[in-house]
């Protein structure tokens, strides 16, 4: 793939937060990639879980002023859907090949390559997450950090691989059924979310109604790259990429983001939890991700603080004097930290 393949571009209007749509040619077919703010600022690329787009995906960390302001102060944003995940995609042709987590991996470093973007820091969800970890395990040289949030990097248990199967099985016959929607909400959501009353039920209404003008075969198609997904955990051990994880308490995969952490050289990594969220803490939970974002990103030159900021925002849970990360107050953020690094150190040369 080189720089001069042709991209088609969608209206700019169209796309939330000033961006621009392109269909990227990749090896495996053309994939949907939005782009939002200066391209010549540092990049940051965004992959969300099966079932969701970048929209459903990070709608709430996106629309959290704090956490915009951050982003958009200090990167470019490219939001990577899956094949077939953008909105009003098409059907993928039941003749394609199926695709690996390989191939989903190789897209963002088609991405990276068509955009002429030499390293990126990834920000993944679940499924996405796995796919950002596996691109960083194999172009090391252009993984500058990454976000995991409730990320997968083990082989699917039996109990997630009878799970699978069974959603695989039901989008292939019987579509996005309701049974299906549920199911996929719960993976998502905490169930105080499901079932509490204000905002959780308007944030699974949004979710559900998203899911309903998903074309099945397309999420079946993620989701069985994902139930094929090998074990990541003697890569994990080598890798030197400053990595934040942000696990919801109470998510299905819960356990994998510990073990994750404990796989990785501790130095690298931080891991915060966050209470009584599930595995969507961008949409259920987005404000607790902005504090330990920022003091992640203050580990790079490149990083300016905007004026609206730790120091300035009336919601920040830090007081002006607190700019080290280790000055992180559980109490405040509502948050509860292993104990395992909240400074992310510098990698060594």
């Amino acid at each position: 793939m080189e720089k001069g393949d042709i991209a088609i571009t969608v209206d700019i209007d169209v796309e939330p937060w000033g961006g621009q749509r392109y269909y990227v040619p990749t090896a495996s077919g053309a994939i949907s990639v939005v782009v939002c703010g200066d391209p010549d600022k540092p990049a940051l690329l965004t992959y969300p879980d099966v079932g969701l787009n970048y929209i459903s995906c990070f709608e709430g960390l996106f629309s959290c002023p704090e956490a915009s302001l951050v982003l958009y102060h200090n990167f470019c944003i490219y939001h990577v859907d899956a094949p077939g995940h953008e909105t009003g995609a098409a059907e993928i042709l039941s003749d394609q090949a199926l695709l690996s987590v390989d191939d989903l991996a190789d897209q963002v470093a088609e991405v990276l390559d068509y955009f002429g973007l030499d390293e990126v820091i990834g920000l993944g969800v679940t499924g996405g997450a796995y796919i950002l970890d596996h691109f960083a395990l194999k172009y090391r040289e252009r993984a500058l950090g990454l976000i995991l949030v409730s990320p997968l990097c083990r082989a699917p248990s039996w109990t997630e691989w009878i799970y699978d199967k069974a959603m695989i099985n039901l989008l292939y016959f019987c579509g996005m059924s309701s049974f299906v929607k549920d199911t996929l909400l719960q993976r998502y959501f905490s169930q105080e979310v499901r079932n509490a009353a204000g905002v959780g039920p308007d944030v699974i209404t949004t979710h559900r109604r998203h899911l309903e003008d998903m074309q099945s075969r397309n999420v079946m198609r993620y989701m069985q790259a994902i139930h094929r997904r090998i074990d990541l955990s003697e890569s994990l051990k080598k890798l030197k990429c400053r990595t934040l994880i942000i696990v919801g308490e109470h998510s299905p995969f819960h356990d994998e983001g510990l073990y994750l952490s404990k796989q990785m050289i501790r130095r690298y990594n931080a891991l915060i939890e966050v209470q009584a969220c599930g595995s969507l803490v961008t949409e259920e939970q987005p404000l607790s991700m902005f504090v330990p974002m920022e003091l992640f990103f203050m580990g790079y030159s490149f990083y300016q603080r905007p004026v609206y900021s730790l120091s300035s925002s009336p919601t920040s849970p830090l007081s002006p004097p607190c700019v080290a990360p280790e000055l992180l107050s559980p109490e405040s953020l509502g948050l509860k930290l292993k104990p395992i690094k909240t400074r992310v150190s510098v990698p060594e040369e």
